[in-house]
């Protein structure tokens, strides 16, 4: 499952996206609204993705694939307006150990916030706003 969307993300999906029985380890991560950016209050977002936004996600997801033993793979990105407290994005990586699924994990999700074409314009409780390039602080 990888996908970019404008409507709610569900763990349990992702979850169920990456169950393998050959799997001994699952490892989830949860990027949510937080109500500050480097120390200025967080009103709102906004999450935007370039048309090429999927096949870049799917290009990332294969080189963590071939970099890592993994049995299966998962990320989804919100686009669109996110309150606070809401999830923005989703990976989950199932390896045959732990250490394999944390690894793989947290390349997915830096590899994402880094090469991925998303990103998002923070409202603060000012009235001011910022575009943030490439999702670096989902």
């Amino acid at each position: 499952m990888l996908a970019i969307r404008d409507t709610a993300l569900s763990a349990d999906e992702v979850l169920a996206a990456v169950a393998d029985h050959a799997a001994g380890g699952t490892a989830l991560f949860i990027g949510t609204v937080r109500e500050q950016d480097q120390g200025r209050p967080v009103t709102r977002l906004a999450y935007s993705a370039h048309p090429s936004a999927e096949a870049e996600l799917r290009r990332v997801a294969e080189k963590v694939a071939a970099d890592h033993p993994v049995t299966a793979l998962a990320a989804v990105h919100r686009t669109g307006d996110l309150a606070l407290g809401e999830i923005a994005v989703i990976v989950a990586v199932a390896a045959p150990h732990r250490a394999e699924a944390f690894t793989a994990a947290r390349q997915l999700i830096d590899d994402l916030k880094r090469e991925v074409p998303i990103w998002k314009n923070q409202q603060f409780t000012d009235g001011s706003a910022e575009w943030v390039g490439a999702c670096q602080d989902a």
